[in-house]
């Protein structure tokens, strides 16, 4: 059973990303503000869950938070102050969406940057230890494989609707094929070697 809060006694908001490891798209991160001890035996560490259970927990995820919000950092951006810069920056968006002002902010991994003047904490594998950064994973990771479905109807030849923009062998063979898209991270080792140019996709 995950545990409903770290911080005794503060609204606490819960922060997650995803996206961080793929050579194309958007890094997205959210905020969740649960309610006091609330209980959800389903919610889990995103990736433990199948898709359909992802989309089934994010409708109730936003109906039963106190406040969520969703931010995104585009890849001209990822480029610009590098991944984990840009996987802050998408948690400082989302914290910056929410309608309610939490009082401490806990987020998954090892890596954070102080939000204003808020006491924060990061934890290790924290979406499989707290909700609400259980929750902010599953809204993390289901809005951003809307945002890379939406882009493999845009950009069909490089699987994105089955691999999210994650470097698989069929994801870099189509970059040496086809050259790289507007939504590629071009600071990324694309093709896992950096012997070759890379062109542009037509």
């Amino acid at each position: 059973m995950l545990k409903s809060h770290y911080y005794e006694g503060l609204v606490e908001a819960g922060c997650d990303e995803a996206g961080r490891g793929c050579l194309a798209g958007a890094v997205y991160a959210a905020a969740v503000i649960l309610p006091p001890d609330y209980q959800n035996e389903l919610l889990n560490d995103s990736k433990q869950l199948s898709e359909r259970r992802r989309y089934q927990l994010r409708e109730v995820v936003q109906r039963d938070a106190v406040a969520w919000s969703v931010g995104v950092v585009n890849p001209d951006e990822i480029d610009e102050i590098n991944i984990l810069n840009a996987s802050i920056l998408a948690m400082h968006r989302a914290l910056d969406g929410l309608q309610v002002r939490p009082q401490a902010v806990i987020v998954d991994g090892n890596r954070f940057k102080r939000y204003h003047d808020l006491p924060h904490t990061t934890i290790v594998k924290g979406d499989g230890k707290y909700l609400a950064i259980a929750a902010a994973s599953v809204l993390a990771k289901t809005y951003r494989d809307d945002y890379m479905l939406r882009l493999a109807e845009e950009y069909p030849g490089y699987d994105w609707q089955q691999n999210k923009g994650y470097p698989t062998r069929k994801h870099r063979e189509a970059i040496r094929q086809l050259g790289i898209t507007p939504y590629h991270r071009k600071t990324y080792n694309l093709l896992g070697t950096q012997e070759l140019e890379l062109p542009f996709a037509e």
